[in-house]
């Protein structure tokens, strides 16, 4: 219950306190990346498919979606259930090919697809937009009486309703009979197929689910931003889809929401104080992928089951040794950084305070912070090893 009610306040806690409207787009893109993220994780962690062309569903979808808002003229809230109904159909076609394969053939069919759809983006201006894109007005749709979902506050309502429908439906196929069986395949598809299953027709079952609820992930974004474009084809999001999924953990459930909380923490907040962004999260997702290949969830989890084990007592002095050495190295890093992009684009660097700071007095303050990291981390070794010494005198006793 705990990962529903984190996920519940985070979509309805901020914006009741705040009226920031930057907090609201934030949490508009949190909400939608949730559900694409999670989409991945039917590919990735469902059925061991590792995808790089998974944004051309949910931008396909989106384009349907905003096709069928300009010209038909349905209303809003069910703009992205048409949405996902066009990411399945894209998902159905492309699938026949890609699933005739799994392992890196099935990444490398995905990459060419994905590349194909983003090539198309281009040479069918009069579907893809061109460089413009498709724009929609979400208030020129079908009424609604007492909701014309013009201001951002009545879009975001709309689109927290339908991530939290979309994670509820795709938490409960994740406890399906079909999902178990993606397992069975994705572990050992010649002992599966062994007992009656058909691993390609359970793939490609995957890839429709999936792409559904990836075309509806488009459309939440469609209706945030009000426009898709060539770039919601692109292998950007494909690959920032991918980091979400991992950084999060795709051995449970809610590691790719953590994930994309994460990944739009830095494409927003992070991005509005530095222009850095993309090198501090490549240097995070460095360090999740070495030290909890597992994600954030999968840590989480251990460090629970180690605490349930072992009690807070015994777990709080290595666990506050731990958050010291990251903070340490973390601020080392930052200030490295912040200095030299503030040498080289000067005033353009938003954090341009860095200019002004002395050679001399920054290198000692990294050494300090890095020394401090390296000691910390050492404690942290040290009372791990007594640990592991104390378990093993307890089990031989």
């Amino acid at each position: 219950m705990l990962p529903w009610a984190a996920l519940a306040a985070l979509l309805i806690v901020p914006p009741c306190v705040s009226t920031q409207s930057w907090l609201v787009a934030w949490l508009a893109q949190t909400a939608a990346m949730i559900v694409f993220a999670l989409s991945y994780n039917l590919l990735l962690g469902g059925a061991g498919l590792l995808s790089f062309g998974h944004a051309a569903s949910s931008g396909i979808g989106a384009l349907i979606a905003a096709h069928l808002f300009n010209h038909v003229g349905v209303p809003l809230p069910l703009l992205p259930l048409l949405g996902g109904i066009g990411g399945a159909l894209f998902g159905a076609l492309y699938g026949l090919v890609a699933t005739r394969r799994s392992g890196t053939a099935f990444a490398m069919i995905t990459l060419g697809i994905g590349e194909l759809v983003a090539a198309a983006a281009w040479t069918l201006p009069d579907w893809f937009g061109g460089e413009a894109g498709v724009a929609i007005d979400r208030t020129a749709g079908t009424a609604i009486p007492g909701f014309t979902f013009g201001p951002a506050r009545e879009a975001y309502a709309l689109i927290a309703l339908w991530c939290a429908l979309a994670v509820l439906a795709m938490y409960l196929l994740s406890r399906t009979p079909f999902m178990r069986l993606a397992h069975a395949v994705r572990d050992n598809p010649t002992r599966a197929a062994a007992i009656g299953c058909f691993p390609r027709r359970v793939r490609y079952e995957v890839v429709v689910w999936s792409s559904f609820f990836a075309g509806i992930a488009g459309t939440l974004g469609l209706i945030n931003v009000e426009l898709v474009s060539t770039e919601s084809v692109g292998m950007l999001r494909s690959g920032s889809v991918l980091i979400a999924t991992v950084i999060g953990g795709t051995g449970v459930f809610f590691g790719p929401v953590a994930g994309a909380v994460v990944l739009t923490f830095f494409s927003v907040v992070v991005a509005g104080a530095t222009r850095a962004w993309l090198l501090y999260l490549g240097l995070f997702f460095v360090a999740v992928v070495m030290y909890a290949p597992d994600g954030i969830a999968g840590w989480m989890q251990r460090q629970t089951a180690r605490i349930a084990r072992d009690g807070w007592r015994v777990c709080l002095p290595w666990l506050a040794c731990r958050a010291a050495s990251a903070c340490a190295w973390s601020l080392a890093i930052v200030l490295c950084v912040q200095w030299a992009y503030a040498q080289r684009f000067g005033t353009e660097e938003r954090a341009s305070l860095f200019t002004s700071i002395d050679p001399r007095w920054l290198t000692a303050a990294v050494l300090c912070l890095a020394a401090t990291g390296w000691q910390a981390m050492r404690a942290a070794a040290r009372i791990d090893g007594k640990l592991a010494v104390q378990q093993h005198a307890e089990a031989r006793e």
